[in-house]
C-alpha cells in the first residue's frame, strides 16, 4: 500500500510504503485532487516509481513542486519514445530531464540563448539519442508552445545517454568533450578534418566513443605485448606521433594513463581516417 506524503503537482506525488520507504510516483493526473494521507489506488496504471537514494535526489524532488505538470508528462512521452526505440532508461531521468526541460523553456522565455558547442559531436557519436532529442523538441513545441534551438536536442540526448541502463557509468558530456578534443588534435596534426560521412572517419569516431567510455570507466586494454605498437610505429610513424599527442593530452588534462596497446589502436584508426 502506497500512502501519499506530499503532492508535488498534478502528475507527481511523494509516497511511502508500509515499510517506510519513500518514492516519487509519477502518473498523469495522479496528484489531482489528492492530499497527504490518501492511499494510491492499486489499479492506477501508467505509473513510474523513482527511488530516493541521496540528498541530491531529494532536492530535485522539491524542485518538482515548482514545475508545471505538463513538463512531467512531456518527459514521460520522450521516455516512451526512447523505450520504443530500444533504450532501457533509469527512472531517475524523469527527475533530471523534467528539470532540464523546464529550465530550458524558462531560459528561452527570458531571452537567454545558450548554444551547445558539442552538438555536432553529440549528433555524430550518439545519433539515435540525438534523433530522439529532435523528436522531443517537436513534442515540446506542440505541447508547451515554445520553439527551442536545435542545439537543445543534444541536451536531451545527453540526459538519455546518461540514463541508459548497462552503459558504463560515465558522463556523456565528458565523452563528447574528449572526442571533440581528440578530433581537433588529429585535424591539426593531419591537416584534414574527420568526417562521419567517410567510412573510415565514421569508424574512427565510433572507436573514439568506446575508447572514451572505457577510459573514464577505467577499463582500457592493458597488455605487456608491444608488437602492435612497434609495428604501427614503423609503418605509420605520423599516425603514431598524432596518437602520442592524444596520449599526452589525456594524461595532462585527465591524469589518466593510456597504455601502448590503446595508442596503437588509436593510431590505426587515425591512419585510416587521415591517410599519410
Amino acid at each position: 500500500m502506497q500512502i501519499i506524503k506530499k503532492v508535488l503537482n498534478s502528475s507527481v506525488v511523494l509516497v511511502e510504503d508500509e515499510r517506510g520507504v519513500e518514492r516519487v510516483l509519477l502518473g498523469k493526473g495522479i496528484g489531482f485532487g489528492a492530499k497527504p494521507g490518501d492511499a494510491v489506488a492499486p489499479e492506477d496504471t501508467d505509473r513510474v516509481f523513482v527511488a530516493l537514494e541521496d540528498a541530491d535526489q531529494r532536492n530535485l524532488v522539491e524542485l518538482m513542486a515548482q514545475i508545471p505538470a505538463e513538463f512531467v508528462d512531456l518527459t514521460r512521452s520522450i521516455v516512451v519514445a526512447a523505450e520504443e526505440a530500444g533504450l532501457e532508461l533509469d527512472p531517475h531521468i524523469y527527475l533530471t530531464l523534467t528539470d532540464h526541460l523546464h529550465f530550458a523553456v524558462d531560459r528561452q522565455r527570458r531571452g537567454l540563448v545558450v548554444s551547445n558547442r558539442l552538438a555536432w559531436e553529440m549528433r555524430t557519436v550518439y545519433p539515435r539519442e540525438y534523433e530522439l532529442g529532435v523528436r522531443g523538441l517537436g513534442m515540446l513545441r506542440a505541447r508547451i508552445g515554445e520553439e527551442l534551438p536545435e542545439d537543445e536536442a543534444a541536451n536531451i540526448a545527453f540526459h538519455l545517454v546518461n540514463a541508459e541502463v548497462g552503459r558504463p557509468g560515465v558522463d556523456s558530456m565528458h565523452v563528447v568533450q574528449l572526442i571533440s578534443s581528440i578530433t581537433t588534435i588529429v585535424t591539426h596534426a593531419g591537416g584534414a578534418s574527420v568526417s562521419r560521412d567517410d567510412l573510415h572517419g565514421s569508424r574512427f569516431l565510433v572507436h573514439l566513443q568506446f575508447f572514451a567510455e572505457r577510459l573514464f570507466a577505467g577499463s582500457l586494454a592493458v597488455s605487456e605485448d608491444d608488437f602492435l605498437y612497434t609495428s604501427m610505429s614503423a609503418r605509420y610513424p605520423r599516425a603514431v606521433a598524432t596518437a602520442e599527442r592524444v596520449r599526452s593530452f589525456v594524461e595532462q588534462e585527465h591524469d589518466l594513463r593510456i597504455p601502448n596497446e590503446e595508442v596503437a589502436y588509436l593510431a590505426l584508426h587515425i591512419a585510416r581516417a587521415v591517410p599519410e
